[in-house]
């Protein structure tokens, strides 16, 4: 079994070039899928260790880009071994960029992070109005929805998509998360959502925390 504490500095210090072979050399040793379930454990702490580099100022956007992407690769690589993947799964979170809004990097950094966490993420796109939400609510039955937008309209989008959620009886079903330059606490409020971020990796901790 590889060192698994070696791992973890080596993600939270974003060296490529060790978490790699760290990974190969796990593959290697032909591991059980509980112990690869250790391997992107170690990961996932890492990750962490990401997030409050750059919540300390420390580590910037690119970073957690970075550190997204590096981990969906070394989590692939044992996805063979982690058989179908869902016993790694922590639950199914929707993600989209709202109605009337193109952006989508701060969308993807979540995204990369959650996926690292060991959430499934299904990812609609930009610009998707609130009946797409609502579609994709019922098709997939998510713990939780993140609403996306960089654009101060986009609060309203965002307040269209939960009132649309309510109107369908899907409100309850789902735990609902806001991210974007625009949100505050008041706005999180008026939209009807449950939480609220404007980073990345505090918006994966608010989903661990609800699925704990």
């Amino acid at each position: 079994m590889i060192d698994l504490t070696k791992l973890t500095e080596a993600v939270g210090e974003l060296d490529e070039e060790q978490v790699l072979a760290f990974i190969e050399e796990s593959i290697a040793t032909n591991p059980s899928e509980e112990e690869a379930q250790k391997v992107v454990a170690a990961c996932q702490a890492g990750m962490t260790a990401v997030g409050d580099m750059f919540d300390k100022g420390e580590y910037f956007v690119g970073d957690l880009i970075f550190a997204g992407e590096l981990l969906t690769n070394a989590i692939s690589k044992l996805k063979a071994i982690l058989g179908s993947g869902d016993a790694a799964k922590v639950g199914v979170i929707l993600l989209g960029t709202v109605s009337g809004d193109l952006h989508d990097i701060g969308k993807n950094i979540f995204k990369s992070m959650a996926e690292a966490a060991g959430f499934e993420v299904v990812d609609i796109g930009i610009d998707q109005p609130a009946d797409a939400f609502v579609e994709k609510v019922k098709e997939i039955k998510p713990f939780v929805v993140g609403m996306s937008g960089v654009l101060t309209l986009a609060l309203e989008s965002m307040k269209e998509t939960v009132d649309a959620l309510k109107e369908a009886g899907l409100r309850d079903s789902v735990k609902i998360i806001i991210g974007g330059n625009p949100v505050t606490a008041d706005a999180c409020r008026q939209i009807g959502a449950d939480a609220f971020t404007t980073n990345a990796a505090e918006g994966v901790k608010i989903c661990q925390d609800w699925v704990k």
